[in-house]
């Protein structure tokens, strides 16, 4: 009897081995609308959503949502505190000695934004004592930090959102993000009437990396496999042009930069 009750507690350890093993914890900050964002009723929606939705799907993947904050996603993730990080981030080689990267699923440039009646040029001279908003701890705080740090005022954000706020409300001068973000969050609305792409797009892949991915903890190798399967099948099978064509009017997927 004893031999059996054991072979019945581990066959059920084992099954709840497997089990556990496909429920996958997406972590995201929910700050970054059209990519990611909580509607009215606090539900996450987004084009992130619906992509981490089909991956999961097509995976057969039993995935939920974990709400963090930008800083504390990679920390998080080493902690085991999440599984996968689903939260526009981009594939750049600081971020790779860390974690793992799956394939890309969108690739854009990134791009500073102004006022359209702004005269200054974008370099170390014109944006001499300006103030740039940026969300804290992207690749957009670095790049500018890096480059204009030492002559700029650096005013870091949890949420992009809030940087437009300041930068309509004249806090701010100019801010540095995704090209199709500022386009889609800001630019094309209402509020973003007065404002403007300034200078050349930013392409350097030393910061702006190599294209947006889902990220995973190093050992975590054999589920990135599964996504990277899943983007290429969902890319040929049109679920992904059909989740795209929702949010853009261009090829947000791109060639590479």
């Amino acid at each position: 009897m004893k031999k059996i009750i054991l072979g019945l507690a581990c066959a059920a350890a084992l099954l709840g081995t497997t089990v556990q093993a496909k429920e996958i914890r997406l972590a995201s900050d929910f700050t970054y609308p059209p990519f990611n964002y909580k509607n009215s009723d606090g539900v996450p929606v987004g084009f992130d959503i619906e992509i981490a939705d089909a991956l999961c799907e097509q995976a057969k993947l039993d995935c939920t949502w974990v709400s963090q904050s930008w800083d504390s996603l990679i920390p998080s993730l080493l902690a085991r505190k999440s599984d996968v990080i689903m939260a526009s981030m981009r594939i750049t080689e600081e971020r790779k000695r860390k974690i793992l990267f799956t394939d890309k699923y969108y690739q854009t440039p990134a791009v500073f934004v102004a006022a359209k009646s702004a005269e200054f040029s974008i370099d170390e001279a014109g944006l001499a004592g300006k103030t740039i908003g940026v969300q804290q701890g992207t690749i957009h705080d670095r790049y500018v930090t890096d480059k204009f740090g030492d002559v700029a005022n650096i005013k870091r954000y949890t949420g992009q959102d809030e940087v437009y706020l300041d930068l309509q409300n004249g806090r701010l001068d100019l801010t540095f993000g995704n090209s199709d973000q500022l386009s889609l969050a800001f630019l094309d609305k209402k509020e973003g009437e007065g404002f403007e792409f300034k200078g050349k797009a930013v392409t350097d892949k030393a910061y702006i990396g190599e294209g947006t991915a889902l990220a995973l903890r190093k050992q975590d190798s054999k589920l990135a496999k599964q996504f990277n399967a899943a983007i290429e099948e969902i890319r040929a099978n049109g679920t992904y042009d059909k989740i795209a064509a929702k949010y853009f009017t261009f090829d947000i997927y791109g060639a590479d930069l």
